[in-house]
């Protein structure tokens, strides 16, 4: 069967040649019994693949399945997949068959496979590689003879470099990858893919079909489309509904776009960084306001450097004292470096500073020091009262009785 068949076969869209790629090395998979991984972020239509690959293997008689492994709870997925006995555990009324059972002879897609707990990761290889499998709550050992194809929206080697997946499963899946592209490396089809849902909307809503203009055009062309196809669907349900003109412009687009108005800036520190690196809010907290405080004391050498070097003799006044006024705050100056003084005396402040003796003590940035300082003022504050003090804290009033012993408050 061509790629053009295929397409028409299972409602595909599109010309661009990275999809019609991923759509014949599934063709070319589809009558072995090779373990695929499809990839590709959210919204790109993952899930059309595995459809193709058993309807054209000589399973396609055999029973399909997709299973959504980040929808079903951590505590039951075992369940879920490899079946249990009666009296398993606590609700367990009655024995029940697994996924990979009822699917034997047949194919099982696992979405977003990346979400699988540890355990059950485990359970998994030895399936694919023995179709061997025990359920919940027995110790008997079951066959099953399934094909597996797996997606993620993840780079499931970064997942392997942090150990939340295991490399040898990821390898086992990955036998033959295929990437479904995203739709901003598919620009030919945009505009076809909106005028196709634009045309169904109308006719389950029985409505005018929707007309672009050539700015419209070149707008939808030019978005980002981080939501991907299922994004550019919703946004073509939407204008159809809600515009009576049935002539779109890139004005009347733009009003659907919330993210026209989006701050394109990159993030700092994002919450993938902070999984990968396994700080908690508390550390980074910590974190960020002991650079802040590196960063206070930084400049406060150069301005002590500066001073001594006579630069700001002659613009002291205008330019710096309302910074030297916000380092004031900070409570830890010497004497001589007080805004009053230094507006009071303006160009003579070098010279005095120069015959003034100073001493400059940078502070500790130990994060224990720290911790064992703000245990200590708590303390002080609610007269030795733990239970008062930990809530100050936010902390739990046993986690404050192990802190005092650890730092012998």
């Amino acid at each position: 069967m061509d790629t053009q068949a295929i397409k028409q076969r299972f409602g595909i869209i599109g010309h661009s040649p990275r999809l019609d790629r991923a759509i014949d090395v599934a063709c070319q998979v589809a009558p072995t019994d090779i373990m695929v991984l499809i990839s590709g972020e959210s919204g790109t239509g993952k899930e059309v693949f595995p459809k193709i690959i058993h309807h054209l293997s000589a399973r396609k008689h055999g029973p399909y399945i997709a299973v959504n492994c980040g929808a079903i709870p951590e505590g039951t997925i075992d369940s879920e997949l490899f079946g249990h006995e009666k009296g398993a555990f606590t609700g367990a009324q009655e024995a029940r068959k697994g996924y990979f059972e009822v699917v034997n002879g047949g194919t099982i897609f696992l979405d977003e496979v990346s979400e699988l707990p540890t355990l059950t990761q485990v359970r998994l290889l030895r399936i694919l590689e023995t179709g061997e499998f025990i359920k919940v709550g027995s110790s008997k050992v079951l066959k099953t003879d399934v094909r597996v194809v797996a997606a993620t929206n993840v780079n499931l080697q970064e997942a392997v470099s942090t150990g939340r997946f295991r490399e040898d499963l990821y390898y086992r899946l990955s036998t033959v990858p295929i990437h479904v592209p995203p739709l901003r490396e598919r620009k030919e089809d945009i505009i076809m893919l909106f005028k196709k849902f634009s045309s169904d909307f109308a006719e389950k809503y029985r409505i005018p079909p929707l007309h672009l203009s050539d700015d419209a055009e070149q707008l939808l062309v030019n978005q980002r489309w981080s939501g991907n196809v299922r994004q550019l669907k919703n946004l073509a349900e939407q204008i159809s509904v809600i515009e009576k003109d049935r002539f779109i412009t890139a004005e009347d687009i733009n009003r659907y776009l919330p993210e026209a108005s989006a701050n394109k800036l990159p993030v700092l520190f994002s919450d993938a960084q902070t999984a990968a690196s396994g700080l908690s809010e508390r550390e980074i907290l910590y974190k960020l306001l002991f650079e802040m405080k590196r960063d206070i004391t930084d400049m406060k050498k150069v301005i002590t450097q500066m001073l001594q070097d006579g630069h700001l003799s002659g613009r002291f006044r205008e330019e710096h004292a309302h910074l030297i006024k916000k380092l004031n705050q900070e409570g830890d100056l010497p004497q001589v470096y007080k805004e009053k003084e230094v507006l009071e005396r303006g160009d003579d402040f070098v010279d005095s500073y120069e015959e003034t003796p100073h001493e400059y003590v940078e502070e500790s940035l130990s994060i224990q020091e720290k911790e064992k300082d703000l245990i200590e003022k708590a303390l002080q504050k609610h007269n030795g009262r733990r239970k008062k003090a930990a809530r100050e804290l936010g902390i739990s009033e046993r986690t404050l009785y192990r802190k005092i012993k650890e730092y012998n408050v």
